[in-house]
């Protein structure tokens, strides 16, 4: 892909992530509504990273992992077998119910009252088996309440069960529109997209959000004034004590 497409790629992504986070707009403050937004599009970056690698896993034999049923005796060792590769790989697993699209497609049917609905529970279940999925694991650590912000029994989100399903069901649809293009894009593309919008989050909830927030500019200036002249860094820290970004750049 060249440079000017993912440019292109990644200006659309943040402005339909932006709007999607609209949707949580009004209900809460910027600061409480970006853990949703970033919970949930770091469970999609999670599940479409896995379906790629699955994938390629079963291209020789012809099978796309989110086909496979789980718990059908003809797939269930095939699915185990992603399993065990993917822990070691990946560190974390999601079965074919988990998948994000596979959410989605709950949603929809809860929007056309057909078959099994969409249920807020089933989600929160959900985020705790990728979270459980690396105990025992070189992982574990990393996932150890990942998902943790993400209060889905928040009064914030709606006064009833059904409110609540519904406001979060219509994230879900928009963000399974997206694609993050991890097959193909050769840069970050989700992590600038990621950092653009934590930057919005911070400049419209005022002070209190952009704590933990450094704008890039200031970080790369920062990091290019303490590397100059330095073939070798023993020790890097962020001066501004927030999320780090001036170690990452």
């Amino acid at each position: 892909m060249s440079p000017q497409i993912e440019a292109q790629n990644l200006s659309e992504l943040q402005s339909r992530l932006w709007n999607i986070a609209d949707t949580l707009r009004g209900k809460m403050n910027a600061d409480e509504f970006r853990d949703y937004c970033l919970g949930f599009i770091f469970y999609k970056y999670l599940s479409e990273k896995f379906v790629t690698y699955a994938n390629k896993i079963l291209k020789e034999d012809g099978i796309k992992y989110n086909e496979l049923t789980a718990g059908h005796p003809a797939y269930q060792d095939i699915i185990d077998a992603v399993k065990d590769d993917s822990i070691q790989t990946l560190g974390y697993f999601l079965p074919p119910t988990d998948l994000f699209h596979t959410m989605a497609q709950r949603v929809a049917k809860d929007q056309k009252g057909a078959g099994e609905g969409f249920i807020l529970e089933d989600l929160a279940t959900t985020l705790r088996n990728i979270e459980q999925s690396t105990l025992g694991t070189d992982s574990a650590d990393d996932f150890s309440n990942l998902f943790e912000d993400l209060d889905l029994g928040s009064s914030k989100l709606g006064n009833t069960a059904k409110a609540k399903n519904e406001l979060i069901g219509k994230v879900i649809t928009e963000l399974d529109k997206l694609s993050f293009n991890l097959s193909e894009a050769s840069s970050d593309i989700l992590g600038d997209a990621y950092e653009y919008l934590i930057g919005q989050f911070a400049s419209g909830a005022g002070k209190k959000a952009g704590e933990f927030y450094t704008p890039q500019p200031v970080s790369t200036l920062l990091a290019k004034i303490v590397t100059t002249h330095k073939l070798k860094l023993k020790n890097v820290y962020d001066p501004t004590c927030g999320s780090a970004l001036c170690c990452c750049v």
